[in-house]
């Protein structure tokens, strides 16, 4: 069963009756202190938990959950209209949370990831049991090791046997990311394919009908993409051994990976020597498949793209340190003659889920840049942009050499 905890009635009916249409239970507390009343006397199997409330705030709930045993497993889903900062998300996760989502919700996200969550609190509850069960038969086992050894050797077959599943267990929860990444993109993929055969069989003379499709299809292709941008943000937290990345090399093969979309747009780019720095390899190629991608994404109708990529060394961790011949930083400019942005927005372009543009004429889930510069922090050095409306954009980053 699930609980959701908000001060507002009118927030907690809207979220019963998505869940009850997905065949979910859920029961109903309007303060801190009622949730926790109701924890008491119940068991729950996920919480989903409003921050800003009167009293005791959902930061407190959480707290108070974490530091009981009963209840430090249970997993806490943050919903907010109000706390939207990244201090409040990352102390939502320092409280123990499992996820922070901001309102207004998409409810079929919500509903995945809500289902994701009760799969895996299920899964960690079947494998204390069966360590439960192993620490049992354990004791059994070296009571009548003497006088019971046909017995021990079943135990021993049966020991081995969950022992296997611990295992299996073990690994499920390891690879999480791909779980989800599978789970998550393949009825996305059946819903493309379908209503692409309900346009293409029964919709052809509908000119409604078909936009309507299309609409459908285009959602479900920004979900496939939102899905994969955000399993490769949470990717960038495991650590990596560093190696010598040669960047001219690198960058080579980046605008190699775009042939295609290089000759549709008539694209020029030009690399400049980039020089050879410690790093990871996936994660740098990632970096400059990003800001290579957009800028051939955002360019001005009938304009050719025209990106250029240099280099320099630096003293100074700054973007706008004088250049020198040796240096313990390398500044690398990416500059294009795209559509650009307001510098206003500089800010904003770098925090994940932000987009400065239509996303019904330039595709993106708004996770990109948020994740170049993770990247980069990741590595020690920096990264920004300077950009007029209409006159293109130049991303400035630095790196330690």
């Amino acid at each position: 069963m699930i609980l959701i905890v908000d001060d507002k009635r009118e927030n907690i009916m809207p979220l019963i009756k998505i869940l009850e249409l997905h065949g979910l239970v859920a029961d109903a507390a309007e303060s801190g202190e009622e949730a926790l009343r109701l924890i008491l006397k119940k068991n729950y199997s996920l919480i989903i938990l409003d921050v800003q409330m009167p009293g005791m705030d959902g930061f407190e709930v959480a707290e108070a959950l974490a530091g009981s045993n009963r209840t430090k497993d249970i997993p806490v889903i943050f919903l907010s209209a109000i706390n939207k900062e990244k201090r409040y998300i990352f102390k939502g996760f320092e409280t123990g949370a499992v996820d922070y989502i901001t309102k207004p919700a998409d409810p079929d996200l919500l509903i995945l990831k809500v289902k994701t969550f009760l799969k895996l609190y299920e899964q960690k509850n079947e494998l204390k049991d069966v360590r439960d069960l192993l620490s049992k038969e354990i004791e059994i086992r070296k009571e009548a090791q003497e006088n019971l050894e046909n017995r021990v050797a079943e135990r021993t077959k049966e020991l081995s046997d969950k022992n296997e599943e611990l295992e299996l267990r073990n690994h499920e929860l390891q690879q999480f990311a791909w779980v989800v990444s599978h789970d998550l993109k393949e009825p996305l993929r059946k819903i493309e394919t379908f209503i692409k055969i309900i346009k293409e069989r029964y919709l052809i003379s509908d000119e409604k009908a078909v936009d309507y499709v299309n609409r459908t299809v285009r959602s479900a292709q920004r979900m496939e993409h939102l899905i994969t941008d955000l399993l490769d943000y949470s990717r960038l937290s495991s650590d990596v051994i560093p190696v010598q990345v040669n960047l001219t090399s690198l960058v080579k093969e980046v605008v190699s990976d775009f042939d295609n979309l290089i000759d549709q747009k008539n694209a020029i780019i030009s690399i400049d020597e980039l020089p050879v720095i410690t790093g990871v390899t996936s994660q740098l190629r990632q970096l400059f498949q990003n800001l290579i991608g957009n800028s051939l994404k955002f360019t001005r109708p009938d304009v050719s793209p025209v990106i250029e990529i240099a280099s320099e060394f630096i003293n100074e961790k700054d973007s706008k340190a004088q250049p020198t011949a040796t240096g313990r930083y390398c500044r690398i400019i990416v500059k294009d003659n795209g559509i650009g942005f307001n510098e206003v927005y500089l800010e904003k372009i770098f925090k994940i889920f932000q987009s400065l543009n239509d996303r019904n004429a330039y595709e993106g889930t708004g996770i990109g840049l948020a994740i170049a510069k993770k990247i980069i922090e990741k590595h020690n050095g920096l990264i920004t942009a300077t950009s007029k409306e209409g006159e293109g954009a130049t991303f400035i980053i630095v790196l330690p050499v």
